[in-house]
């Protein structure tokens, strides 16, 4: 490309001084198509907090500096591919992805492979086709979650509840716990035993021990193992037993779109580190209740 420079004019001139009003180094008035002293100040003043030297125009590396900065979330469609998209969009959305629990290792603009995995695992948790592919179906799932991560950051403490402190929780919300498979069926009537457990007015249970069929009140949750397929659109949590699966949860029974309500958890297999079949599934039903439990108490 050609400089951009003083005293030039047209809407080359017209598009760099929008981008510098987008960031706020310029104000709307000084849009006016004119390459003049406002505008060669404020290229200088962009030059310099991006690490590219005290320049006054706008050369080939100004131009994708600015226009990098200036890409918002939605702006274009974002995959893995090299060289890798990069921009101020790719930051926002591992910001978004870190806040609801699916981190993107460093917030550094590119969208690597750390960043398509995290998103993988986001489409997964909300029911969409897990493609790694950022689309209008993925940012209208991010946008309608925003109040969940704008202005937030991801944390990499743990905030899940006790037993004790979820009593309350336990009684407040009801919910369906089922398997299709012996495995999870126990576990699923496990949680369903420490739920009554703790409280006994506790309204988590499981499906076997409930004394009616489920109303449109209670959120079922599916316990699945790997190679178990579930009905197209329910959101589908990945069990990883870190701080971030209460996140994921909470994410996953927001979305949750159906009536009565359903979301999938799918655990790694039926083993937990080498023990017994019921050892590994009270591990699991330990582990699920009270990240349920921390993801409920968000609401």
């Amino acid at each position: 490309m050609d400089t951009i420079r003083r005293h030039d004019t047209g809407a080359a001139v017209e598009d760099v001084q929008q981008r510098l009003c987008l960031l706020g180094i310029l104000d709307e008035s000084q849009v006016t198509g004119t390459y003049d002293d406002a505008t060669a100040l404020g290229v200088r003043t962009f030059s310099e907090k991006g690490g590219l030297g005290a320049l006054d125009e706008v050369n080939e590396k100004v131009w994708a500096a600015l226009v990098d900065a200036t890409f918002c979330l939605g702006d274009r469609t974002l995959y893995l591919r090299m060289p890798y998209f990069h921009g101020n969009d790719v930051r926002e959305l591992q910001r978004a992805l870190g806040a609801l629990g699916f981190a993107c290792g460093v917030n550094d603009g590119i969208f690597g492979a750390y960043t398509e995995l995290a998103l993988r695992k986001f489409q997964m948790n909300l029911g969409l086709p897990s493609d790694g592919i950022a689309g209008a179906m993925t940012y209208e799932a991010i946008h309608n979650l925003q109040h969940s991560w704008q202005g937030k950051e991801a944390s990499p403490v743990a905030a899940y509840l006790g037993f004790a402190r979820a009593a309350d929780v336990l009684e407040r919300n009801a919910l369906c716990l089922f398997g299709t498979q012996e495995f999870t069926r126990s576990v699923a009537s496990r949680m369903s035993n420490l739920a009554l457990a703790t409280n006994p007015a506790s309204k988590i249970l499981s499906a076997d021990t409930l004394l009616v069929a489920p109303d449109e009140s209670m959120l079922l949750v599916h316990i699945v193992l790997p190679d178990e397929l579930v009905k197209k659109n329910i959101p589908r949590v990945g069990y990883e037993d870190d701080e971030t699966l209460a996140l994921r949860l909470a994410s996953a029974i927001e979305a949750a779109a159906m009536h009565p309500a359903r979301i999938a958890v799918e655990l790694p297999g039926t083993v937990w580190e080498e023990a017994g079949a019921g050892r590994s599934a009270q591990h699991f039903a330990i582990t699920l209740l009270d990240a349920l439990c921390t993801a409920l108490a968000r609401r």
